[in-house]
């Protein structure tokens, strides 16, 4: 599926200082992430969708943002380009929170241009976020890359070589042990397939909190994962993940000049942030703002509980 020309183009207008590679990193697990990428300013971003495959390609022109579609899922991405792109972000309301406190102001202020995407899909988010589970971010990205290339499917359009996400019917029907491999144990790898056999009906949530409800349900995935979930799949700027190692030290050190805290603190801590409190935990990671690290140096990890 090699088609140069798009079959549904769109013409966006984001706001002034709208920064579309600082929005859309979210949607990318890495440089090298095979499903998305930014090429010459460009972000190819291939997806499964209802009508069949897709790619989406943003590329700025001037004051617009131009989205166009490749694949028989071309007209349903087109439709969705803003949300994907991050448009459809509410920030009303988040300046006068942050004004609260000067380190999310001048972050906010600083990353003015940054704005969460919204894709309105959850197992393509699940995937990456079950591989991230208590490990580190090196692993986690060397098993969703072999998975995505295990289940190699090519996109549509002109950016290759670009791959689509794995099937969620492919992975269920996949036995545990095709992902060992891939440096992917038993316990994640039928966590996946769990999730994988009811990913239609994960597609179907109306919104982040019926999506976390049956997230959490399925046994293997907690509050870390199901916020890593949503705040993608939604857009939503109140997601925190809780059990993650390092965030809680990230936000106590930030907010209160303390280099170590617990999820307790860490909630305490984003509270007045209400509405916003997964807004301003990106924003510290867009910021660079790290915890002082004592003792020996470790591999970084996310070591979410799941």
């Amino acid at each position: 599926m090699t088609g140069t020309e798009p079959t549904a183009r769109r013409e966006l207008r984001p706001p002034a200082g709208y920064r579309l590679a600082a929005s859309v990193r979210a949607l990318t697990f890495s440089p090298y992430d095979p499903c998305a990428r930014v090429a010459a300013g460009t972000f190819w971003w291939a997806t499964r969708t209802p009508d069949g495959p897709a790619t989406l390609a943003l590329r700025p022109s001037g004051a617009t943002l131009l989205a166009e579609g490749y694949g028989p899922g071309a007209d349903r991405v087109v439709q969705r380009a803003d949300a994907i792109a991050g448009l459809r972000d509410d920030v009303s309301g988040f300046a006068a929170l942050a004004a609260n406190h000067p380190v999310v102001a001048r972050l906010a202020a600083q990353h003015r241009g940054l704005r969460m995407p919204s894709t309105g899909q959850v197992f393509r988010q699940l995937l990456r976020a079950v591989f991230e589970q208590k490990v580190t971010g090196k692993e986690a990205y060397r098993a969703y890359a072999a998975t995505v290339r295990h289940f190699a499917e090519a996109a549509p359009g002109p950016m290759q070589p670009l791959l689509l996400p794995p099937d969620p019917a492919a992975v269920a029907a996949a036995g545990y042990w095709v992902f060992h491999p891939f440096g992917v144990e038993q316990r994640r790898a039928e966590t996946l397939r769990r999730a994988a056999a009811v990913a239609d009906r994960l597609e179907r949530c109306a919104d982040s909190a019926e999506a976390t409800r049956r997230l959490t349900a399925i046994a293997g995935i907690g509050a870390w994962t199901a916020a890593e979930v949503v705040r993608i799949a939604y857009g939503d700027p109140d997601a925190v993940s809780v059990g993650d190692f390092h965030v809680p030290n990230t936000v106590a050190w930030a907010l209160a000049g303390e280099p170590r805290g617990d999820d307790a603190r860490m909630l305490a801590l984003l509270e007045p942030f209400r509405g916003h409190r997964g807004r301003v935990c990106v924003l510290l990671a867009a910021g660079g703002v790290q915890a002082p690290k004592y003792g020996p140096r470790m591999p970084i990890r996310s070591f979410a509980r799941f």
